[in-house]
């Protein structure tokens, strides 16, 4: 056993309490915690400042990483970004990826997620031919992610994903090639090996395998009928959903529905399910998530990144949809600005302040994932993994907020310290075994410019 004490921290179900102690078993689980108690000899005082449960990050394509800073010149569009992600995941190799995401998810460490949900579909190599006995077998790409995530101590939920069309009856174009699989049955037999596999290697604790539809673009209607049929329903699903006007108008022209009415004609909206973005949604759109259950992962500097618009989160979360927050394509990784522009999108939007309070924001960032992830979520909690991270209440950023309104100040520039599964792991930016994840985003990506 191991304990922690913290001079505030964020305990679940009570908001801010002080002089908090925090007991660890072997596992890595929270076994007890008490408020309003001095110190005890041999206590970790490493969570300097206010302790919060570590953030969840629901969605996140490693690669994209690769397009920060790069693709802001001469305007465009969603669709124009679009072909620069291209470019960029025809780069990758197993041995590159796996050092690419090793930097990735050091990032995020040292900013305040403990757990990702890599939305992952660069499956083959170029030109769609899979990977062979030399490169590590089939699953190459796949397990280049899952080394990647245990080399930075992150728990992942690899959410392989099934892409098979360029478009809504449009074939896969060259580009596109190494994402697909022949059919909705070769992806399901893939997944169903790749599950195996993954069990076998890795510790389910920290690595595990979810699913994915790419989007009703990417998966035609009778592989939705195929794979409403065949997924196992034991693990979480997810999907891109309504991120942009023409996806919506191309899916009623075919299909004579939305893509939210599409899933659900094949029996896909369940409490299983997140929709990743869910931007452009009509009421009746709205009323079928949040009367599902399922749970909307918006990724809000992404969606302003990119000029997705502001989707209708107040909305979702009032007709019962869960809200949970990713980074998508890492234009920012923190959690600390994913939840600020949360509200602030729901302040343009609405011309009121309050949309989400503070307890809202950091609820979305960490326990709103807890369906969305197969790896457990944190929270201040007997019972729940010992993920957290501390952060400075007085620098330039936060001095004079109270420590229930950090989710609205502070930045991951304010982290002094990460805890995973009882363990410190970053101080001050750092990560404790692999260093200054800016070293090594740049040797990784040097060269590519």
């Amino acid at each position: 056993m191991s304990t922690f004490w913290c001079e505030q921290a964020w305990v679940a179900g009570q908001g801010i309490r002080s002089r908090v102690r925090i007991e660890i078993g072997d596992a890595g689980t929270i076994t007890a915690l008490t408020a309003d108690v001095d110190a005890a000899q041999g206590d970790s005082r490493d969570l300097t400042g206010v302790v919060f449960p570590a953030a969840a990050n629901a969605h996140s394509h490693a690669f994209h990483r690769m397009l920060r800073g790069r693709t802001h010149d001469g305007g465009g569009d969603f669709w124009v970004w679009r072909r620069e992600m291209y470019r960029a995941a025809g780069q990758l190799t197993p041995a590159g990826y796996e050092r690419l995401a090793t930097a990735v998810f050091a990032e995020m460490v040292v900013t305040g997620w403990s757990s990702v949900a890599e939305f992952h579909y660069v499956h083959h190599q170029v030109g769609g031919t899979p990977y062979g006995p030399d490169d590590d077998g089939q699953h190459a790409m796949e397990l280049a992610l899952c080394r990647a995530a245990v080399t930075a101590g992150i728990r992942l939920t690899l959410l392989d994903t099934c892409y098979l069309a360029g478009g809504i009856g449009q074939r896969l174009v060259p580009d596109q090639e190494r994402f697909g699989d022949p059919d909705a049955g070769a992806w399901l037999e893939r997944f169903t090996s790749l599950r195996g596999t993954v069990a076998t290697q890795f510790d389910p604790a920290f690595v595990t395998v979810g699913a994915a539809l790419h989007s009703v673009r990417a998966v035609p209607e009778d592989a939705l009928r195929t794979l409403a049929a065949g997924l196992p329903t034991d693990v979480p699903l997810h999907v891109h959903l309504s991120e942009q006007p023409a996806e919506n108008a191309d899916c009623l022209e075919h299909y004579g529905t939305t893509p939210t009415g599409l899933l659900h004609r094949y029996g896909l909206l369940t409490d299983r399910l997140s929709v990743v973005h869910a931007t452009h949604l009509t009421p009746e759109d709205i009323a079928l998530l949040g009367r599902a259950g399922t749970t909307a992962v918006l990724c809000p500097t992404t969606e302003a990144d990119l000029a997705d618009g502001i989707g209708p989160a107040r909305a979702l979360r009032d007709a019962g949809t869960r809200i949970a927050l990713g980074t998508d394509q890492h234009a920012v990784i923190d959690p600390w600005l994913e939840m600020r522009a949360l509200e602030h999108g729901e302040r343009l939007g609405s011309g009121q302040r309050g949309r989400f309070t503070p307890a809202d924001l950091l609820d979305a960032a960490t326990t709103g994932a807890a369906r969305s992830m197969a790896t457990p979520v944190a929270a201040l909690s007997v019972g729940s993994p010992c993920d957290l991270v501390s952060v400075n209440p007085t620098s330039v950023r936060t001095a004079g907020s109270t420590a229930a309104q950090l989710p609205l100040t502070a930045t991951a520039a304010d982290v002094t310290a990460v805890v995973i599964a009882g363990r410190l792991v970053a101080r001050d930016g750092y990560h404790l075994i692999l260093g200054d994840p800016a070293a090594l985003l740049a040797s990784t990506m040097e060269g590519d410019s």
